[in-house]
């Protein structure tokens, strides 16, 4: 089945479901070739810098700086932290999990790792503004005070589960 979803075979799958659709609707396969373009270049604008962060910071922090921060002993700060980090954070959704890898690289937990993700997804300084400009502070805080508790609980839930079976928690990266 992974050979099934290998990256060459779904590459492979998607061309021809466009092919397909071209045979049936070519301004929509037309559609989707330009979207997948704007899509890829989109990523190879984004992602090379991010990479070159990465691993600045796989270089520069050291493995004791980030344990402290965010790691399994952190408590309540690592939380917090990874509360920050993600609500702070810009760029797009696929940015986020290659920083959460080499922050397991580097010590941090899965708890907050996965806090850090589902905060950048959710919650992010900009979004706030706008929720409170259109929506109002009311919606806003209610928002928050919902999707923060929600994210730490299933936060809690997932490293419960998953815990000791993600492969960067057991150091075999660093």
């Amino acid at each position: 089945m992974k050979k099934l979803f290998s990256s060459k075979n779904l590459l492979f799958l998607l061309g021809l479901a466009t092919v397909i659709v071209c045979v049936f609707d070519r301004r929509k396969a037309f559609s989707i070739i330009l979207n997948s373009k704007a899509y890829l270049l989109e990523m190879l604008s984004v992602l090379p810098p991010i990479l070159i962060l990465i691993g600045l910071f796989q270089v520069w922090v050291p493995r004791k700086t980030v344990e402290k921060a965010m790691g399994r002993s952190s408590g309540l700060k690592g939380i917090l932290m990874a509360i920050f980090v993600g609500t702070a954070a810009m760029g797009p959704l696929y940015v986020a999990f290659p920083i959460g890898v080499s922050l397991l690289a580097k010590g941090a937990s899965l708890l907050n790792v996965a806090i850090f993700l589902c905060v950048w997804a959710s919650v992010k300084i900009p979004m706030i503004l706008f929720e409170v400009k259109f929506l109002g502070a009311g919606f806003a805080g209610l928002r928050l005070a919902l999707t923060l508790p929600s994210i730490v609980i299933i936060s809690y839930l997932l490293n419960a589960i998953l815990k000791g079976k993600i492969p960067h928690e057991k150091n075999e990266l660093s």
